[in-house]
């Protein structure tokens, strides 16, 4: 068992079969030693776990609820394409949207979901630069949605 995958095991999570994208990109795509994922969302089995804004609809536990689901979905596409998440050297770069009510800005604490998750899976690695913006609406009413750039190793 590789390291991260018993690392995944120990958090109690289990990384999905990524879905097919709805619209015509791919879900990853590598550069030299950098990988670039699309966006994603808080969809566990083709179903949205939440909808809606935060801050109207929806609290920021759920929002971290949200964004940690996320990640896990960005991790499962990141295992796709990459075969094994031993590959991965370093998370560089998270670029998250928060579905927001007006007024709502909390963003950053709510990202904290994707974030935390990251730090637990790939401790030093983990730790990323980030952007948090809050957006009037995403696709499908979804709350969150998360692209990243990982680097990994030669």
């Amino acid at each position: 068992m590789s390291i991260i995958t018993g690392r995944l095991k120990e958090l109690g999570v289990e990384l999905p079969i990524p879905a097919a994208p709805v619209a015509m990109y791919v879900p990853a795509v590598t550069v030299n030693n950098l990988v670039y994922t699309s966006g994603n969302d808080c969809r566990i089995n083709g179903k949205l776990i939440f909808e809606g804004k935060l801050g109207k609809d929806l609290t920021i536990e759920q929002g971290q609820q949200a964004a940690r689901q996320t990640m896990i979905n960005l991790l499962g596409v990141l295992q796709a394409h990459l075969g094994d998440l031993d590959r991965v050297d370093k998370i560089v770069k998270l670029l998250a949207f928060v579905n927001s009510a007006d007024g709502f800005m909390d963003q950053p604490y709510v990202i904290n979901g994707a974030s935390e998750l990251l730090e637990s899976v790939f401790g030093e690695n983990g730790k990323h630069a980030r952007s948090a913006i809050g957006t009037s609406d995403l696709p499908f009413n979804t709350p969150v949605e998360i692209e990243m750039i990982v680097q990994i190793k030669a």
